[in-house]
């Protein structure tokens, strides 16, 4: 009697196993023609994923594709920016008044981006006090300005008879002593090596000077 109960338990859990097993095996089958179905959808030769393909789809599959989404779009807007700020610098620069001076030339030359807009004779610093070279900017502009000579220290008022003339664009200083463009009353000496490190020009054309220029404008001295 208690062999006939043990095989018919023995056949129940065979038949339970087994039909446990069949369900698994169609369940699996629905749900991967189910998700074949609705995920493959071809248009022009491209597979588009539906909704219901992405919540198939792994988890981490998901969040790599919005990250790489989030990535390429922060990476076209820094790009976007980034070419707008150096189109804006170029902008500035094309447009920026420089002066470069050339020893050799004896000549200022006023640039307006990369066009010479004027040019005016100068005389430069003697021997031994030979006008600086280097990139400077002009840090004092002043009208009728009064002059110190740097050996003797005497004071020249300003007026008609002013070592300096009647304008003064000051690029360089040793906190004591200065150096810039000026006017002379000797006009003749304008061209020569004579002054004290100073570009003297001609009255009328430091005038003209005085207006190109303004406080911050760069310039470049060379021999």
């Amino acid at each position: 009697m208690a062999r006939v109960r043990n095989d018919l338990l023995t056949r129940v859990v065979m038949l339970l196993c087994f039909g446990t097993a069949l369900l698994s095996l169609a369940v699996r089958w629905h749900m991967t023609s189910s998700t074949t179905a609705d995920t493959k959808l071809k248009t022009g030769g491209n597979v588009i994923l539906s909704e219901k393909a992405f919540a198939a789809e792994k988890p981490w599959q998901l969040i790599q594709g919005r990250q790489n989404a989030i990535a390429s779009n922060i990476s076209n807007l820094l790009s976007a920016k980034s070419s707008a700020q150096e189109k804006s610098s170029l902008g500035l620069v094309s447009g920026k008044t420089l002066l470069v001076v050339a020893l050799s030339d004896r000549r200022v030359y006023v640039y307006h981006g990369d066009v010479v807009v004027a040019s005016y004779p100068i005389g430069v610093g003697k021997k031994g006090w030979e006008t600086p070279t280097g990139t400077f900017e002009i840090i004092h502009k002043q009208l009728n300005p009064m002059w110190r000579h740097p050996i003797t220290g005497k004071v020249f008022p300003s007026g008609e008879d002013s070592p300096l003339g009647d304008r003064w664009i000051g690029f360089w200083s040793d906190g004591r002593n200065q150096i810039g463009f000026h006017g002379t009353p000797d006009e003749e000496v304008v061209g020569s090596a004579i002054s004290h490190g100073c570009l003297r020009m001609r009255n009328p054309d430091v005038r003209l000077l005085y207006h190109q220029v303004s406080l911050g404008t760069p310039v470049e001295v060379r021999q």
